[in-house]
This record gives C-alpha cells, sequence and structure tokens, in this order.
C-alpha cells in the first residue's frame, strides 16, 4: 500500500483548502478565519498549514503554529502528520479540534512531547442558526473601547478558571491585554457591566462567512445560578446573527452540567465532539 505523505501548503492551493474548509464549518473555523485574513504562507502566518492527499484531491489539513489544530482528519492523516511534526520540540499550547483526530495526534506525539498538563477528550461542538426562545438579557451589550481595563480582569479571571494558569504570568500581560483589546475594537465583546464591574461576558473569538464561535463565556461567581448566562447568551446569539454570521458555535467541556443546559436552552445543538490538549 502507497503511502500519501503530509506535505506542506502554501497559496497556490487556497482553492482546494476553502473547498476542503467549508466541508467542516464548525470544526474548522479557527482555521478558516486566519486563511481568510493572510491566505497560507507561513511567513504571513506565524504558522504552518500542512495537508494529506493528492493534489487534486486534498482531504485532511493541520494548522501548527500557537495551536495545533487538525481538520477533516482521517486517521491516515492523524498517521502522515504526526510522523511530520512528531521529531520537532513542542511549540504549540495546546492541540484542540475533532476529537478523534486530537486524541489520535496525541496518541502519536506524547511519547516524544512529554506530558500534557490537562487532556480534555469530550467537549461538545454546539451551534445554532435562529434566534434563542428565551428572553435576551437587554443590559448585555458590546463592550466600549473605553471600557477595556473594566473588561480586562474579567477576561483574566475566566481564562485563568477555563485553562488553569494566569494568560498574565511570565509577562503574558501585554499580549493578552492586546487581544481583548482586539476584540472589543472589533465589535466582538460583550458583557452585562454594574457599577463599572463586569458580571457577565463573552466574546466572539473566530468569524467566518459560516459562523461566529463564541468563547471566553464567564460569570462572576456571585452571580452564578441566577439565569443570567441564559439572558446573556441569547442576547450574543441574537446580535451576532443579526450582524455578523448566519450561525453560532461554540464548544464546552461535557462535565460542565451547568453551562451545557444554558446552550441548550438557548437552542444550540451538538454538532460534533471537541477534545483539547493542554500544554
Amino acid at each position: 500500500m502507497l503511502t500519501v505523505a503530509a506535505r506542506l501548503l502554501g497559496d497556490a492551493e487556497r482553492g482546494s483548502v476553502e473547498r476542503l474548509l467549508d466541508q467542516d464549518p464548525y470544526g474548522g473555523a479557527q482555521v478558516a478565519e486566519r486563511i481568510s485574513m493572510a491566505g497560507l504562507a507561513w511567513w504571513r502566518q506565524d504558522a504552518r498549514i500542512f495537508g494529506y492527499g493528492s493534489r487534486r484531491h486534498l482531504e485532511s489539513l493541520c494548522w501548527l503554529g500557537a495551536n495545533l489544530i487538525p481538520v477533516h482528519a482521517t486517521p491516515a492523516a492523524v498517521a502522515a502528520f504526526a510522523e511530520m511534526i512528531g521529531n520537532e520540540p513542542r511549540g504549540c499550547s495546546s492541540i484542540v479540534g475533532s476529537a478523534d483526530a486530537v486524541l489520535g495526534l496525541w496518541d502519536r506525539l506524547a511519547p516524544s512531547w512529554g506530558s500534557s498538563r490537562d487532556v480534555r477528550p469530550d467537549q461538545p461542538l454546539m451551534a445554532t442558526s435562529n434566534p434563542a426562545s428565551v428572553p435576551a438579557d437587554p443590559a448585555v451589550r458590546l463592550v466600549r473601547p473605553d471600557e477595556v481595563d473594566v473588561l480586562f480582569p474579567a477576561a483574566v479571571a475566566m481564562y485563568t478558571e477555563e485553562v488553569g494558569v494566569s494568560p498574565i504570568a511570565d509577562g503574558g500581560e501585554r499580549l493578552y491585554r492586546e487581544r481583548v483589546g482586539e476584540l472589543v475594537r472589533a465589535r466582538r465583546a460583550y458583557a452585562r457591566i454594574i457599577d463599572g464591574r463586569v458580571v457577565f461576558k463573552a466574546e466572539l473569538a473566530v468569524v467566518t462567512r459560516h459562523t461566529a464561535q463564541i468563547q471566553g463565556v464567564w460569570t462572576a461567581p456571585e452571580w452564578r445560578g441566577q439565569g443570567i448566562a441564559r439572558g446573556g447568551i441569547a442576547a450574543v446569539v441574537r446580535d451576532a446573527l443579526r450582524r455578523v454570521a448566519p450561525s453560532v458555535s461554540l464548544y464546552v467541556n461535557d462535565y460542565n452540567t451547568p453551562a451545557r443546559r444554558v446552550y441548550e436552552r438557548c437552542g444550540f445543538q451538538q454538532v460534533g465532539t471537541f477534545a483539547t490538549v493542554l500544554f
């Protein structure tokens, strides 16, 4: 049996790449957004994009930058991607994407890359194309550019709680503040602010022509259990569908039962399963 090797892709294959991404509009959203903005050239992306399959029939993709993201990756493609990058020192902070591909990559990469900080093997990928049937919170709105300093502590708290490490540790504050500011300026950051403090927040971290992907959902601890997240997500979905994309998507840890209930109440349905390996 002939083995098809993975290969580095360039702008000449952008059409094939975009057609493949269209086949996985939710699972491939993170990669699709970046390619739509800067193409495939590694020197523009600060990342490499590998492909698997013949030049006439591209079957699978793998993004390798700050994150390792397989897209539409078959078992054969997973093996080829792992073989190509397994001898390199790990430079990414996570592996994220379709669960089968992520866990398959990790099985092959772990012996050379070493231990992970956490493996989350079951993260429902959910989407909706309709406004939520529950009432939207009218106090949830886009964060203004002059409110970045108000949003920033909540963003740090969310990241630390979700990922398990602070984004401002080891000199990371400037870069993380810039990322929060970019989301605000792009009109992708939402919050409910009471007395100068964020009590609910969420962002559209990824936007493509197919979907707007919600990340960074957080409710202040003292406000939890009061339904604020349900109304907040409903407000984000309503605005995103009206202004940004024809669908809204997200992924959530399987063990986060309260969050899953909120998303289901807001009309989200599972369309796949993600996994994440954190380093």
